[in-house]
């Protein structure tokens, strides 16, 4: 089992009995894709049938009373789903690829061009029932309310900010709860910034998802259908208006879920047009995996969660610096990446007063990028003043501290350094918290 997974992933299973589960469900996936028994899009979209085959281990994992798999067991469940329980799956329109739809349409005796018009009314008009379509047949309509739905993702709870940020949590199909946020800027651009795991194992002491731990990788379509409804909503309600910016700096660490991240972009670029070079994957520093994304075709941007310019500091933060070589590995990837993409790339600073916020230390960043020969023209720093959460003591740096120490980058080192406002404020808009406010209110509620 540990040959077919990372390192990581066995870190998790050990502590985890769900995630390994999960995983084996994972591999199953794998496996049934290239079965000519099921089609693609319904072993790739539709989770629960697989997750049926395994009912009565996940059952007893959630219990905590198994911690491992036996080899009957894992042989056990791997066989396919038998055809009735696949023919009982409704198909997610919200992720479908289009041949796929149109395949599936030929299969219940209709017209291919319906999958046109089905696509249009769901991404292009907002649809949110099929009875909406109104250019389609009653019997397609029937077809589809029996055998298709719109999207995957319930939301759990929706937050909206006086500064026009909106802040969604998602229930997945297994009760994991994840958020996505939405945030328009004077300027007319449109960002979203998306999750890619349930939780995180990276364990940033400062971040509420890191707070709460690893649950499990988001799959490919639960990535996309984030931005896909995002991307709908922003046409519904102006029609010139298009989502225009994603960024990978939601829940969960993107690069440790690289396949399915990186499956995802891929058709937020193909499918919703949204630019390479608007997409930006962010990390703590996960580096072999920054180096896999410099020979990818795809041309995303790199941004790097970095908050401390020393091994000790940062690792007392970052717990995860110290599993991935610590600052000399990260820096040398990270020149790599500037030195063959040429593209230009960010470093995000959260300003903890006191902290890592003095002159001292911007000087010690300064120094630390020059030292790992990282071109000053290929990189740009944001600072932000720190989103308190209740697991963690530290506090947001004032105007002042802030402005000096973009100011430093700027004129003593010639590094592009902008101070950014933290957005949804007046509502749970920072990463991991509106998930652990609903959490804490549900538990309440069972006490």
């Amino acid at each position: 089992m540990r040959s077919a997974c990372s390192s990581a992933h066995y870190v998790a299973f050990k502590a985890d009995p769900v995630h390994l589960a999960m995983t084996v469900i994972y591999l199953s996936h794998r496996m049934f894709s290239a079965s000519s028994l099921i089609p693609s899009y319904l072993v790739r979209q539709n989770w629960n049938v697989i997750r049926r085959e395994f009912s009565s281990f996940l059952d007893s994992s959630r219990t905590r009373n198994r911690a491992i798999l036996s080899p009957t067991a894992i042989k056990s469940s791997t066989k396919a789903p038998d055809r009735e329980s696949v023919s009982s799956v409704k198909v997610n329109l919200q992720t479908i690829d289009k041949s796929e739809l149109k395949t599936l349409l030929k299969s219940w005796g209709e017209k291919p061009f319906r999958a046109e018009q089905i696509v249009n009314w769901i991404r292009e008009n907002g649809a949110t029932s099929f009875d909406q379509m109104t250019n389609l047949p009653k019997g397609l309509i029937q077809i589809l309310k029996d055998n298709a739905s719109i999207g995957s993702l319930e939301i759990a709870e929706e937050q909206f900010s006086k500064d026009g940020t909106v802040k969604r949590l998602y229930r997945l199909w297994d009760g994991q709860l994840i958020e996505s946020v939405l945030m328009p800027y004077a300027d007319g651009r449109v960002t979203a910034c998306i999750s890619s795991q349930a939780g995180c194992a990276m364990g940033c002491v400062f971040c509420a998802t890191g707070q709460m731990g690893f649950s499990r990788q988001l799959t490919q379509d639960e990535i996309f259908e984030q931005v896909a409804r995002f991307a709908t909503d922003v046409k519904s309600e102006n029609s010139k208006n298009r989502l225009s910016n994603v960024v990978m700096m939601g829940m969960g660490e993107p690069l440790a879920n690289y396949r399915n991240v990186m499956g995802a972009i891929k058709r937020m670029n193909n499918e919703l047009g949204i630019g390479a070079r608007k997409i930006t994957v962010s990390t703590v520093g996960v580096v072999p995996n920054i180096r896999k994304l410099i020979d990818e075709p795809i041309q995303v941007r790199l941004a790097v969660s970095l908050h401390c310019a020393e091994d000790e500091e940062r690792s007392n933060l970052l717990p995860a610096n110290k599993r991935y070589g610590g600052l000399s590995e990260l820096m040398s990837a990270v020149h790599e990446y500037t030195e063959k993409t040429k593209r230009r790339m960010t470093f995000e600073w959260a300003l903890i007063e006191g902290n890592n916020d003095t002159p001292g230390v911007a000087r010690k960043l300064g120094n630390l990028i020059l030292e790992h020969k990282i071109p000053n023209y290929l990189v740009h720093i944001n600072v932000i003043p720190l989103n308190p959460t209740g697991g963690y003591s530290g506090s947001p740096s004032g105007k002042k501290r802030v402005s000096e120490f973009a100011r430093i980058l700027d004129t003593e080192f010639g590094i592009s350094c902008t101070p950014r406002m933290r957005r949804g404020i007046d509502i749970d808009a920072g990463c991991g918290q509106l998930k652990s406010s609903v959490k804490s209110r549900e538990d309440a509620a069972l006490i």
